[in-house]
């Protein structure tokens, strides 16, 4: 069986992964697969110090992330279905090398490794970035509590460390396409046009990388 597309939706805190990722699974019908944030018993702990509290919060992701993944493979790719994540397992290399000492660092990338490894990995990205100012103004608006403690430069970083990864992911994967949006010039939330524009070359690049692609008509997924 070929496999069926698998959409990740990625970029940093606040840009608006999840909101586009489910306007994509809404518009095309497809299965949304969100990433568990705010279950994370170790996150709030996290933002007030990192150093303290970056492993645990690192691996309690990881490990979620990983059965996540191990169930849309089995219940959903595998039985020709398609996806849309609102994030890509790369995002937990791209957070770990930014939080984690240097002591917690590689013990870290030997377990990622071996759990991700036969993980399935989304074969076309939608990568958005934008200023930290447009970020932090995000992130204010859906008024997580968990996150108001987070350091603006803790956030500025990530949000380099994101345009750095995906340049070196870019040149290491050529026949992933990846599409990119500055969220500071598109606003797919406020502006239907927006909205429009992403989803038309969405669908423009799957019906290039997968031959006779048509818009799907899914049945639900019954994860038992």
């Amino acid at each position: 069986m070929n496999t069926p597309p698998f959409i990740s939706v990625e970029g940093p805190i606040g840009v608006g992964k999840t909101s586009l990722a489910t306007k994509i699974s809404e518009r095309l019908n497809i299965y949304l697969l969100k990433e568990i944030v705010e279950e994370n018993p170790f996150l709030g702990k996290f933002y007030e110090d990192i150093d303290e509290w970056s492993f645990q919060t690192e691996m309690f992701f990881l490990c979620n992330r990983y059965k996540q993944l191990e169930d849309i493979e089995r219940y959903v790719l595998q039985q020709g279905k398609m996806v849309v994540s609102d994030y890509h397992v790369f995002k937990n290399l791209i957070f770990a090398e930014q939080t984690l000492q240097q002591k917690h660092a590689e013990k870290y990338r030997q377990i990622y490794n071996i759990i991700t490894g036969d993980l399935p990995r989304p074969n076309v990205i939608i990568y958005l970035n934008a200023s930290l100012s447009t970020l932090l103004e995000r992130i204010e608006q859906r008024g997580r509590a968990i996150e108001k403690p987070m350091d603006p430069n803790y956030l500025k970083q990530l949000s380099d460390d994101y345009e750095t990864f995906m340049n070196v992911f870019r040149q290491k994967h050529p026949h992933i396409p990846v599409l990119s949006y500055d969220g500071d010039q598109l606003d797919f939330i406020a502006r239907q046009n927006d909205l429009e524009t992403i989803l038309d070359d969405l669908i423009q690049v799957l019906k290039k990388q997968f031959p006779g692609f048509d818009l799907p008509k899914q049945n639900g997924v019954n994860f038992s």
